[in-house]
């Protein structure tokens, strides 16, 4: 029982530590920001995008049929032949995910951006404290270093 005790206790000390504590609250608040990136990207920058290049950029019904079942009679869809147990060489759902990739990324890098701009502009706001002064043993030993130039 004394070693449940402390096993309990060591646990509890884990638990509470500053460093797990603020892991997991660093894990909370990335879930949270990865669902409004999420949405920005595709709330926002795909629309704007698909406007742009004059439709949807999305590739995922691209793809090559290497085999099917040879009794397979359903839609020719990427869903329904994948379902049916067909190979399917999937290149547009690779393209349509690497360019959601790349778009998330340069998101994600101007959202970091701009956050350490202004985290920079706060620093730079913030009075800055005068440097300590300099200890008297310091002051001491230059004047003597100044009198022993004059003399030599």
């Amino acid at each position: 029982m004394a070693n449940a005790k402390g096993l309990l206790k060591e646990f509890r000390d884990f638990a509470v530590k500053g460093n797990v504590v603020d892991l997991a609250v660093g894990v909370i608040i990335g879930a949270a920001f990865g669902k409004i990136v999420e949405s920005l990207v595709k709330d926002i920058v795909m629309p704007l995008v698909n406007f742009l290049v004059g439709g949807s950029v999305d590739f995922t019904n691209k793809y090559q049929v290497l085999s099917r079942p040879a009794s397979y009679t359903g839609p020719e869809t990427y869903e329904g032949l994948t379902k049916a147990g067909a190979t399917v060489f999937a290149w547009g759902n690779f393209l349509t995910i690497t360019i959601n990739f790349l778009l998330l990324a340069f998101v994600i890098f101007w959202m970091v951006k701009i956050i350490n701009t202004a985290r920079k502009r706060i620093e730079d706001e913030q009075p800055k404290a005068p440097p300590p002064a300099t200890p008297e043993e310091v002051l001491l030993l230059r004047e003597i270093r100044d009198s022993l130039k004059k003399q030599g």
